[in-house]
């Protein structure tokens, strides 16, 4: 059997997975900023890290994966400046910080149950470990790693030699560093926040007593704290988004391993890359943001966009339009009526017969997770006809505990048809728009009926409609 590999981004390649622990595996992975909804693009690592649990777990190791819960600490900017974003939720809708984040976090643990993410073993908050986040600080204080400013304790990047190993920022050209402004009395623009004071005459919502005085953590000490309490001073692997790597994770890394004295403090930053939206970065700033509560109001399963996100590697940018995931959840759908006419035969399968195809579909997720070629394995057992259904079934349902597509519990849509004239008629406007590549028609075409309850069902067949 293949060694599995995993693409390291601190080295810059693939490099063969060795546990610390022997049958057992240590994952972290940055969460939400409970702020407001989750957009897909942040959905996207998330499934990243499941389908490497999952996969994982079907190679026998236990795996403990922690993410954890930002409920305060992240300024809306990365300079270290600016109003903290749940003080700021909480100033535009006149709620407490409390509820903002109790009302977003229960929202996020809705769409990863949605999208059929295996439970985590710990789901931690920022706001319950702030004596964790002062004891790192105090450690890195002892050390010499620190320095006041007015406006709160700082890390000095100068005193950690390998501060730029991580994302090869360029230091001494400031390209790596070009989100980060400057805030008079920093040594370096790229020294970042530890704690911040609580501006005077100023009562927060969310501040704590501390050894330097009343105030808030920074963002980055919260993930540094925590991963630690559940995972220990050295752990396996780190995920999270790409653009994570050179500023946040970049700061995780220089206090984790100079406050717990350890080198390397993670073995394997694994990050999966952007979702595309046609050139523009989604940003809840921009007024763009796309939730899966978006995608099931247009009539897509959740699991249609779990089953898209399958489509590339992780490491590669995925354009996300109106098209793509219509094609994903057509794939999807057929993928389900392949599975529902095979899993409830009865009888043994062949386990020689499925070995070729079992070897396939492990050796394309033990290489760096290509999970679209696992997906071809997935497609070349539905579509053979050679396979026996019993061989059809044991392959597919074992396949999709590690992909998560809920094919063992899935239904088939009913394939009933409405009719009305003045809706068919659009119908058949938003086809001919979609066949010329107009988008923009085909999409307001969409969202007028959706305001109607009305629902659209796209098909190689063509499209249909029904009503919620």
């Amino acid at each position: 059997m293949s060694e599995i590999v995993l693409y390291n981004t601190r080295t810059r390649k693939k490099e063969v997975f060795v546990p610390i622990e022997p049958g057992k595996v240590g994952m972290y992975t940055c969460g939400p900023t409970v702020y407001g909804p989750s957009h897909i693009g942040n959905l996207r690592s998330q499934l990243v890290p499941d389908l490497l649990k999952r996969f994982l777990r079907s190679e026998g190791y236990e795996v403990t994966h922690v993410v954890n819960i930002t409920d305060v600490g992240h300024l809306v900017s990365d300079a270290d400046e600016g109003e903290d974003k749940m003080e700021l939720a909480a100033q535009k809708t006149g709620q407490t910080a409390e509820e903002i984040a109790e009302k977003y976090t229960k929202l996020w643990q809705e769409d990863r149950a949605r999208l059929n993410c295996q439970p985590l073993e710990q789901n931690p908050k920022a706001t319950d470990h702030i004596p964790e986040q002062i004891e790192l600080a105090k450690a890195l204080e002892e050390k010499g790693f620190l320095y006041r400013l007015d406006d709160g304790i700082y890390f000095d990047i100068t005193r950690f030699s390998r501060y730029a190993d991580l994302a090869r920022l360029d230091l001494e050209g400031q390209g790596a560093v070009h989100r980060i402004a400057e805030v008079e009395g920093k040594r370096h623009p790229a020294d970042f926040g530890i704690w911040k004071f609580a501006p005077e005459g100023v009562k927060r919502l969310q501040e704590w007593d501390s050894p330097w005085g009343r105030g808030f953590p920074g963002w980055h000490l919260e993930c540094s704290a925590m991963s630690s309490k559940y995972l220990g001073l050295h752990f396996d692997i780190h995920t999270g988004g790409i653009d994570l790597a050179t500023v946040h994770h970049t700061n995780e890394l220089a206090q984790s391993e100079c406050g717990f004295d350890v080198n390397p403090w993670v073995n394997y930053w694994v990050h999966n890359e952007f979702l595309d939206f046609g050139g523009e970065k989604m940003s809840k700033s921009k007024g763009n943001v796309k939730s899966l509560d978006d995608l099931v109001e247009r009539g897509y399963d959740p699991l249609a966009f779990r089953y898209f996100i399958l489509q590339a590697h992780y490491r590669q940018q995925q354009a996300f339009n109106a098209e793509a995931m219509d094609a994903a959840a057509t794939g999807y759908r057929r993928l389900v009526k392949a599975v529902v006419a095979v899993r409830d035969v009865v009888g043994e399968g062949d386990a020689e017969v499925q070995a070729p195809y079992r070897e396939k579909f492990r050796a394309a997720l033990a290489d760096d997770l290509n999970a679209p070629k696992a997906m071809a394995v997935v497609w070349d057992v539905a579509r053979s006809d050679s396979l026996a259904d019993l061989d059809r079934r044991d392959l597919l349902l074992a396949f999709d505990e590690v992909l998560g597509l809920d094919l063992a519990n899935a239904k088939l849509e009913e394939e009933t048809a409405e009719s009305d004239p003045r809706i068919d008629a659009l119908l058949a406007e938003r086809d001919e728009a979609r066949k010329n590549k107009d988008f923009a028609t085909a999409d307001r075409i969409r969202d007028e009926l959706a305001a109607e309850g009305i629902t659209i069902i796209d098909s190689p067949e063509g499209s249909r409609w029904s009503r919620k």
